[in-house]
């Protein structure tokens, strides 16, 4: 055994045998590197593509996307992988995905980060209302896009009209009104004074200076007939509910016929014209 391990010592102290096993390691390094990285260009992974052409500003669902397996070598820029990332996204506003095309990060994007002339997702036959607020009128900028809403009026009636009633409501000189008008409003957009989205970049600490929702027709009339009754000096007042937190948000309704029939009598619009 002694003579064993002096006779390894001595091998291991020649410098020739030493710079022979260093020039062999090293070569079996180089070759298991370049062997990982060939399997690794050869070897297939699975990527998702467009299953047909997704034009701009459009959302994104399984529906659309289909998988494949591409060399890692084909692979160029910053291509996704993780379908995860695509799914309920949107196409870029200045982009259309062509079919059989693979998704890129600067092509799909989050829906805030839609420029503000694309607003998305309200029912056939609405129509898009905005309204003016602030920092103080939405809670601190506490109202995001996909909160919802309640509307309420408010009225000041600083001249006599007799005493007449209309609808329930005695209006007399001075005298105050506040009612809701509209509930369950969902809110679509949150922009500052220059149309952007105040959320999508936070470290600008936007102020909010519109929101936008989505109305059907009647009612959409009936709020902007407020914004004309200057005699009575009316504002609009809006609550957020916890509706969002449900499972079921309650519909879109009238809050009071009383206060629809007390603007329709002192407002006309023309709907037809």
């Amino acid at each position: 055994m002694g003579n064993l391990t002096i006779g390894i010592k001595k091998f291991l102290q020649n410098k020739n045998t030493v710079t022979v096993i260093g020039v062999v390691l090293a070569i079996v390094v180089l070759y298991v590197a370049y062997t990982i990285r060939i399997k690794n260009s050869i070897n297939p992974i699975v990527v998702p593509y467009a299953s047909q052409q997704i034009p701009a500003g459009t959302q994104i669902t399984e529906a659309m996307i289909r998988t494949r397996e591409v060399p890692p070598s084909m692979l160029e820029g910053d291509v996704i992988t993780n379908i995860g990332e695509i799914v309920d996204k949107y196409s870029a506003a200045d982009t259309v995905i062509p079919k059989g095309s693979l998704f890129y990060k600067r092509s799909v994007v989050e829906k805030e980060q839609l420029p503000a002339n694309i607003i998305l997702d309200y029912p056939k036959g609405y129509v898009l209302y905005n309204l003016s607020v602030s920092t103080t009128s939405t809670y601190g900028n506490s109202v995001y896009p996909g909160n919802y809403i309640d509307i309420y009026l408010k009225a000041v009636n600083h001249f006599s009209d007799g005493g007449s009633e209309s609808g329930g409501y005695d209006i007399r000189a001075d005298q105050v009104m506040i009612g809701k008008l509209l509930s369950n409003v969902e809110v679509l957009a949150v922009k500052d004074s220059g149309g952007k989205a105040v959320f999508q970049n936070m470290d600008e600490g936007r102020s909010p200076a519109m929101i936008v929702f989505a109305l059907p027709e009647e009612y959409y009339f009936l709020l902007k007939k407020t914004e004309y009754m200057r005699n009575y000096d009316t504002s609009i007042l809006i609550v957020p509910t916890n509706e969002s937190l449900k499972d079921e948000p309650g519909e879109l309704q009238l809050g009071s016929e009383e206060i629809k029939e007390w603007i329709n009598t002192r407002t006309y619009w023309s709907e037809n014209q």
